[in-house]
């Protein structure tokens, strides 16, 4: 396996793997363990991605509901606060803005991350968990796009057409009045969702999908020239920013649930976000690329569980052929690009936005 490159500022991975014990010294299950820990890390970083929207949900639909804006405070309050406690025991140097050079990057960073967030936050209140979800699988496809327009990144014509046939599945999935013989006074489903509210829902998940694009494209530019956790101290602390003055702007209270569960709930949104991303960045860096990828997809399977455990919901018919096409041609492009350049053996350190970026031509590349 290909060493990891700590890049010229000499920023290390979090986690990295050291010596194990060797599979053949163990049982069956210690071998299956050592044999597939960083698939596992991932699949459990994406496990608690999936319990922290299915929390996001429920606090949404309770009375009184949480806002958005609230929820996204209350995440990123204990983020920002886990990531400097975590820099500054570690040494990590420039915690708040980052190494000078990339300090505009790292700001459109957590400026489009925070509206990616705003976008799959608002969402969930009108859509399923396995909706909302696969949504965000678009922002991959949209990146190598932009990648190709602001960077100068190859665009395959693979790319192309898995993004048009992806599109077709996020109209599946709006299942817009207009091409489905609805209309928009129709009167509300079982779970008092109307047609105009799943739109509107799927239109800010869409405005999401290009904020996480402006997210992954500075990300591109950042390269290895600062440590993963200036990039989530960075969407974080703009996250707060945007959050609170959203929350005044628009008269939001700031509510405190009145059970214990819906209270753990929020603060779990927070720590599960943290821990997810964590468990991200350890699997990833141990974990190829096309392993990688096929984990991350696990969230889907995840949420569609979750949503029929906690919510009883399953999902209607057009939205799971919906699902099903997204995420065939995010995995295609994925997985395509990995048998392409077979020089890729490893995922470099990466967190929540980077976790589904298309791989570039070789490595990430450093730019001065």
């Amino acid at each position: 396996m290909t060493p990891h490159n700590t890049g010229p500022t000499g920023y290390g991975a979090i986690g990295a793997a050291g010596p194990t014990t060797s599979p053949e010294e163990g049982g069956f299950w210690r071998k299956f363990i050592a044999g597939n820990l960083g698939l596992l890390l991932v699949a459990g970083s994406e496990f608690f991605f999936a319990f922290m929207h299915l929390s996001v949900k429920i606090l949404n639909s309770i009375d009184t509901p949480v806002s958005t804006f609230e929820l996204i405070f209350v995440r990123m309050v204990i983020t920002y606060a886990f990531c400097l406690i975590y820099m500054v025991s570690t040494g990590v140097s420039d915690p708040i803005l980052g190494p000078k050079g990339v300090r505009l990057a790292l700001f459109y960073r957590g400026l489009g991350g925070s509206i990616g967030l705003y976008g799959i936050y608002y969402s969930l209140q009108y859509l399923s968990l396995s909706d909302a979800t696969v949504l965000t699988f678009l922002s991959p496809m949209c990146t190598a796009i932009a990648g190709a327009i602001f960077l100068g990144e190859h665009l395959r014509l693979s790319q192309l057409v898995a993004s048009f046939f992806s599109l077709f599945g996020v109209v599946l999935i709006a299942r817009p009045p207009g091409l489905f013989g609805d209309s928009l006074d129709q009167s509300p489903t079982d779970d008092g969702i109307t047609p105009a509210q799943r739109l509107i829902a799927v239109g800010m998940a869409m405005i999401g999908v290009l904020g996480a694009t402006l997210a992954f494209t500075s990300l591109r530019a950042v390269g290895k020239r600062a440590h993963t956790m200036h990039s989530m101290v960075s969407f974080a602390g703009q996250s707060i920013i945007l959050s609170g003055a959203g929350m005044v702007l628009t008269g939001s209270t700031f509510v405190i649930p009145t059970k214990l569960s819906w209270l753990a709930m929020l603060v779990m949104i927070g720590v599960f976000g943290f821990v997810a991303q964590i468990l991200l960045t350890m699997g990833l860096q141990r974990e190829t690329a096309g392993r990688g990828t096929m984990a991350v997809y696990t969230q889907i399977v995840f949420a569609t569980i979750l949503q029929k455990v906690f919510l009883k919901t399953t999902p209607p018919f057009l939205s799971v052929v919906g699902t099903m096409i997204i995420l065939s041609s995010a995995l295609y492009t994925a997985l395509n690009k990995v048998k392409v350049d077979s020089t890729i053996t490893a995922v470099p350190e990466v967190d929540e936005a980077q976790r589904l970026l298309p791989h570039s031509e070789g490595t990430i590349d450093e730019r001065n």
